[in-house]
């Protein structure tokens, strides 16, 4: 941030006529004046004690500008961290039993292309073809829930590919265990077996993802904000890197790092919890 060129005062001022001495006295007063690596520990020192500190260009508190976008932020990534998993376990349960049958085939197909497709570019193909030459849903802003589908499918889809790819490979090896195959030949009916025995185990896996998800949604939101204009963390971090805010960046990037490391630690001890065989391998 601080080698990029410009100064953020300078474009907070823009079009006013501002003396030398007055942007003197207001890089003091923001503390600009003073080497990055004291500007850096001033401004954790603070943080540490829960000030977030003033933006540069809005001159509100940091916290409220991150408070203020976000309840948007986490109605769009849990609302297709939610959905990836409605529709990824079942498609990915079909093409387990589907193995090596078109349907399989065609799974898995859709699947890598939609994970391997860049999040920025299928938001702008949805845009181009379901908002602008259909018309069928807004493409920005956040005025009702019309305006949500396209960004939510941009950041869903890939997800959904991925937890279905998951939870295939996870059915297609719990259905060779033993106790699977026991309880096929026990006669027991197949939705049975599929659903209290094989996909039991076969969603541990998924389970400790959603840990594994949730930052990186987060972060895939940012894009998808910036795309559709939503009105997220994502819009305010995209902005605030244009017009130099560092301390609502550093904000920003600083909750978004928390929530990660919180995250991984929970997804391991939630996998330690699910699957007895970490615990020994650890306790070995």
């Amino acid at each position: 941030m601080w080698m990029l060129p410009g100064d953020p005062l300078e474009l907070m001022l823009l079009g006013e006529r501002v003396t030398p001495e007055r942007m003197k006295e207001l890089k003091k007063s923001w503390g600009l004046d003073q080497p990055v690596y004291i500007q850096y520990f001033y401004w954790l020192s603070h943080v540490i004690m829960g000030d977030f500190g003033y933006s540069i260009v809005t001159r509100l508190p940091v916290s409220q500008l991150i408070w203020s976008r976000l309840p948007y932020t986490i109605q769009l990534t849990f609302t297709a961290l939610v959905l990836s998993y409605v529709f990824g376990i079942p498609i990915g349960v079909v093409a387990a039993l589907k193995r090596g049958t078109i349907i399989d085939n065609i799974i898995i197909g859709a699947a890598t292309f939609f994970y391997s497709m860049p999040t920025y570019w299928l938001g702008l193909i949805l845009m181009l073809t379901f908002g602008l030459y259909l018309k069928w849903f807004p493409i920005s802003g956040a005025t009702s829930l019309e305006s949500m589908v396209l960004p939510l499918l941009t950041l869903t889809l890939p997800y959904v590919a991925m937890s279905a790819r998951i939870v295939r490979t996870e059915m297609l090896e719990v259905l060779t265990e033993d106790y699977v195959r026991t309880a096929w030949a026990k006669g027991l009916p197949s939705r049975r077996v599929i659903l209290r025995h094989a996909l039991r185990n076969a969603l541990i896996p998924l389970t400790v993802m959603f840990f594994l998800y949730l930052p990186w949604i987060i972060g895939g939101a940012v894009i998808v904000e910036t795309v559709f204009a939503w009105p997220g963390m994502g819009t305010l971090l995209y902005k605030s890197i244009l017009k130099q805010d560092y301390p609502v960046v550093q904000a920003i990037v600083l909750v978004i790092t928390i929530l990660t490391v919180v995250c991984n630690i929970l997804g391991d001890i939630v996998s330690a919890l699910l699957d007895p065989r970490i615990r020994v391998e650890k306790g070995a």
